[in-house]
């Protein structure tokens, strides 16, 4: 048996609404005999005769009955799929993996999903928290489709640089994360009008474990000229703001991070040249033309200028 084509399920179906030859015919822009020719092709296709003679009409078989039955899920599978391939090429369907380090997750790429079930509830979006350069890895394994990932033209390290130089990705610069100061109450710099870097010269310093965030903290004293005394090297951001709470000392913050408000911590904003990093998005080179991937950065760039202000 050959697989029936779709073109003669139509012309048997028309014959099935229509009643006559003639009447198929002409909704379909056909002559009677090529109606005739189509039902005959479709008949010897599937082994089976579809018309009898009924006087001078022919009417529908048994066989023909069958066939109409699944034919006409046949059509509504066809419809589905162009609605959904429509959908998918206006952005509003598919699915997107995103994977991402800690600190964006719950400040840019949380709120970039709740946006999107807002205004493309049909369009999947998947999460996974995972650091540079491994992201990366999966990005261009085909195992995520977005990356999210930071640098500084200060400390670029090896996430900057298979961002920014690797052709087989393309970068969206999603926004500039600045680093607040975390300073504890009573502290002699909480009332001061301006507070720029240098003013923390003599202080004692929490940084982060390693990574980014360490070596912006490091780079920038240096340029501010003077070498931070570190006491203390923590790796989340609500035991550095507990140790900052308990006089241990001060710390870098990224404003990203946006750690929950503290009675006893006060976070200022630099008055000049904060130390900062920029955030972006990374899809493989080619990709960023993808509807639904496009439809997730415009959402990520939405979410981190809101992020970020203030």
């Amino acid at each position: 048996m050959v697989d029936p084509d779709l073109r003669k399920l139509r012309v048997l179906r028309e014959l099935s609404e229509r009643g006559t030859v003639s009447a198929a015919a002409q909704a379909l822009h056909l002559t009677p005999q090529a109606v005739s020719q189509q039902l005959s092709a479709l008949g010897r296709e599937l082994g089976v005769p579809l018309t009898e003679p009924a006087g001078r009409r022919l009417r529908l078989t048994g066989a023909a009955r069958i066939v109409l039955r699944h034919a006409e899920a046949v059509f509504a599978q066809m419809e589905q799929m162009r609605a959904e391939l429509a959908g998918h090429a206006s952005g509003e369907r598919g699915q997107v993996a995103v994977a991402g380090f800690s600190t964006t997750l719950s400040a840019l790429i949380l709120p970039a999903v709740a946006r999107l079930r807002e205004t493309r509830p049909l369009l999947r979006t998947s999460l996974a928290e995972v650091d540079p350069p491994e992201s990366f890895s999966l990005l261009h394994r085909g195992e995520t489709d977005v990356v999210i990932s930071a640098d500084t033209a200060r400390t670029p390290g090896p996430a900057a640089e298979e961002g920014r130089s690797d052709g087989r990705f393309h970068r969206v610069a999603l926004c500039d994360d600045p680093f607040d100061i975390a300073l504890p109450q009573g502290h002699r710099l909480l009332d001061r009008e301006r507070l720029v870097l240098a003013d923390l010269a003599d202080e004692t310093w929490i940084f982060a474990t390693t990574g980014m965030c360490h070596d912006i903290g490091v780079a920038a004293c240096t340029a501010a000229g003077f070498t931070p005394q570190a006491s203390h090297a923590i790796g989340d951001w609500d035991a550095t703001l507990a140790a900052v709470r308990l006089g241990l000392g001060v710390a870098l913050v990224p404003r990203l991070a946006k750690p929950g408000p503290r009675p006893e911590v006060t976070i200022r904003a630099f008055s000049e040249e904060a130390p900062s990093r920029t955030v972006f998005a990374a899809v493989r080179e080619g990709s960023q033309t993808s509807p639904e991937i496009a439809a997730v950065l415009d959402a990520l760039r939405t979410v981190a200028r809101a992020a970020v202000a203030g």
